[in-house]
């Protein structure tokens, strides 16, 4: 088998016209190459994602802490004034 491009996995398929290898050999085999790909690429990126923290997902998740502490407080008040409401 020769040296095979990354990119060029997904375009081509390496095993066509193997001698040893039937049509349906090759392309079982050309999955599992694109599959094991597919797999590296994930396991790349989400070592990227373990490994630095994505600043414009903290600043949303920053604003939605705000907006939800702002929710509770709101929600509080709220049941604080329909107990009070019950007792008088």
């Amino acid at each position: 088998m020769s040296t095979v491009v990354v990119n060029d996995i997904f375009l081509e398929n390496p095993y066509t016209g193997h001698p040893e290898l039937t049509t349906c050999e090759a392309d079982v085999l050309w999955e599992y190459a694109k599959l094991a790909q597919n797999v590296k690429q994930l396991a790349a990126k989400s070592k990227v994602l373990t490994t630095e923290p994505d600043e414009m997902l903290l600043a949303r998740l920053r604003e939605l802490e705000k907006k939800m502490g702002l929710v509770m407080t709101l929600f509080k008040a709220s049941i604080w004034g329909v107990i009070n409401e019950q007792q008088t």
